[in-house]
């Protein structure tokens, strides 16, 4: 399973083509099964769609992606890796994702270049064309 963050949802949703190569995985992961969101992610899917069938069409597609669950711990490890974030001068605001995804110790999925920097500091793995994909 592969989290997969609302950077590479939003790409695919929009079928840039300038970015066929991250579309491509998206859709291998798509096909095996492997891409999972949460609901915070959902949400970022979500919004800003200002049309009712788009919005409609999109939500009933992202019900049959995989989920993974969110816990009181999830909570706290996000807390916890802010506050080592903040620590080391970094700016951190997708600790969720990353207490998630580690959590359940699957990468993430994403074109944020913020996931890079947090990845030098806490135990996630980043998946993705060029990306670090090691525990760091």
């Amino acid at each position: 399973m592969v989290l997969v963050d609302t950077t590479i949802w939003s790409l695919a949703i929009r079928r840039r083509a300038r970015d066929r190569a991250l579309v491509e995985a998206w859709v291998s992961m798509v096909t095996s099964g492997t891409a999972a969101l949460i609901g915070s992610i959902r949400q970022e899917i979500l919004s800003g769609i200002q049309r009712a069938r788009v919005f409609e069409a999109i939500r009933l597609r992202l019900s049959d992606f995989p989920y993974f669950s969110i816990g009181p711990q999830d909570y706290d490890q996000a807390a916890r890796f802010f506050n080592t974030c903040r620590s080391r001068g970094v700016t951190a605001t997708d600790m969720l994702v990353c207490a998630v995804a580690h959590h359940h110790d699957v990468p993430i999925f994403t074109t944020d270049t913020d996931f890079e920097r947090y990845a030098r500091y806490l135990p996630i793995s980043l998946h993705g064309l060029g990306r670090n994909n090691g525990k760091s």
